[in-house]
């Protein structure tokens, strides 16, 4: 029964994917025909079905793009470059999505120490971070065997040196990667979507508004209270909005 089970799955994502290759290359080509509007239903069917990519992301951003739908265009970019951050093309793309949106805000620069921290911290990812910390961890092992059981003065020298070094570099690796792993589960960025969104000083309709942001600007999630969304802006301002007045970015 199992055996069957497998052979109907491995058949309908066969079957799924040849499906969206050809929904993908029909996207395409409503798109460099100009129909843009038919080509980001052909894109969108193909998210339905489960398939992520980032050229699909970004085939959509410039679909949008090519409609002036801000908010959807820098989301999808957005995206893109979650998949893909080092990609020339996207980051170039994104940078003309987001002349369209009005609210100028500026970004507070991290310096000092905490800017060093977090940028060797984000040089990889949780994986590689604990990858790093369990290969050091066993040449410390190693070392430390060749040290204990070594009788050349020369060699203990030398393997509880190398021991202590790799040790201390195998804890650095391992708090490096319990801070990436909570800059990634804090990490909640968000579009707006709406044309315009009062954003409040407490979560409900009755308090006061703190500022006002208009569709495409990014902010980051902080916190969740019913239907509204304590956000914080790159310049440092908080507020409350409405959670359906904006999309995270994480949800794939």
């Amino acid at each position: 029964m199992k055996q069957l089970i497998y052979i109907f799955a491995f058949v309908f994502s066969t079957i799924t994917l040849a499906q969206n290759e050809v929904l993908f290359e029909q996207a395409n080509s409503l798109y460099n025909d100009g129909n843009y509007s038919e080509a980001i239903k052909k894109y969108d069917a193909i998210l339905k079905s489960g398939k992520h990519s980032a050229e699909l992301y970004f085939n959509l951003g410039n679909s949008h793009y090519k409609l002036n739908h801000v908010a959807p265009s820098i989301y999808y970019y957005e995206k893109a470059l979650q998949l893909a951050p080092n990609d020339k093309e996207i980051i170039n793309n994104i940078a003309f999505a987001r002349n369209m949106t009005i609210d100028a805000i500026d970004t507070i620069p991290e310096v000092g120490f905490s800017k060093w921290i977090k940028n060797i911290t984000n040089t990889f990812s949780f994986e590689t971070w604990a990858k790093i910390c369990v290969v050091l961890m066993l040449l410390f092992v190693i070392l430390f065997l060749i040290y204990y059981f070594t009788y050349s003065t020369g060699k203990k020298r030398l393997t509880f040196v190398g021991s202590i070094t790799t040790l201390t570099l195998s804890c650095l690796a391992l708090v490096f990667a319990f801070h990436k792993y909570n800059l990634t589960k804090n990490d909640k960025p968000a579009i707006v979507f709406t044309q315009e969104s009062k954003v409040k000083s407490e979560p409900n309709l009755r308090s006061t508004e703190a500022f006002t942001l208009h569709e495409g600007t990014k902010v980051q999630v902080l916190d969740t209270v019913n239907n509204w969304r304590k956000i914080k802006l790159a310049d440092g301002k908080i507020g409350w909005i409405s959670s359906e007045d904006i999309k995270l970015l994480n949800n794939f």
